[in-house]
């Protein structure tokens, strides 16, 4: 008598359970992945913001815009910057001669951030883009520190946690990647800048 060989229910059973809780914890692991990287952009912000007052506070002048710098910062002097208030230039910059680049070179001479002192190199944040300080980016009034290559659903996360999650409204905003001009609302698959007033 020939007879079929299968899995008994219980068997099945077990399997899918199993399944189910390795999906459970990917899913769980990417969750803990996310909330870790937008807690380190927040925690990046804030350092910066503590960082640019600190400099202030203490050479009585922002850095980026400090005009005598390199009179400062003798051992590799920074260039100068004009002294007019504000930090210019776009915060993704490549121009060694933007204020907005040589906030880093102010900064890491005063050993306030890290890296090279000599370097006006701009940190990357959590997500792998660029992050900087520019003044009145997005219609934010003052100077904001910037993210750019920030993904829609992480954008508009950063925006309702922080802020009221409108991307043109409040002290949290954001614009197309690299835009000057804030969006009207948030779609997960674009990538956009994000600031947040200092």
């Amino acid at each position: 008598m020939y007879t079929q060989k299968g899995f008994t229910l219980v068997e099945i059973a077990i399997v899918m359970v199993i399944i189910g809780l390795l999906l459970g914890g990917v899913l769980k692991g990417q969750e803990v992945i996310t909330n870790a990287r937008l807690k380190r952009i927040i925690t990046d912000f804030n350092g910066i913001s503590a960082a640019v007052f600190s400099y202030q506070d203490r050479y009585r002048a922002l850095p980026g815009d400090d005009i005598t710098a390199s009179k400062k910062f003798t051992s590799s002097p920074p260039p100068d910057g004009n002294g007019n208030g504000q930090i210019t230039g776009n915060f993704y910059s490549l121009n060694d001669a933007d204020e907005s680049r040589i906030i880093w070179r102010h900064l890491r001479e005063a050993g306030l951030v890290a890296g090279g002192e000599d370097t006006a190199t701009q940190p990357s944040h959590a997500y792998g883009g660029m992050m900087g300080v520019e003044e009145g980016r997005l219609g934010l009034r003052g100077h904001a520190i910037c993210y750019d290559a920030i993904d829609g659903a992480t954008a508009s996360l950063l925006d309702f946690q922080n802020d009221d999650g409108i991307p043109n409204n409040g002290s949290v905003r954001a614009g197309a990647n690299r835009s000057a001009t804030a969006a009207i609302s948030y779609t997960d698959n674009s990538i956009y800048n994000v600031c947040f007033r200092m």
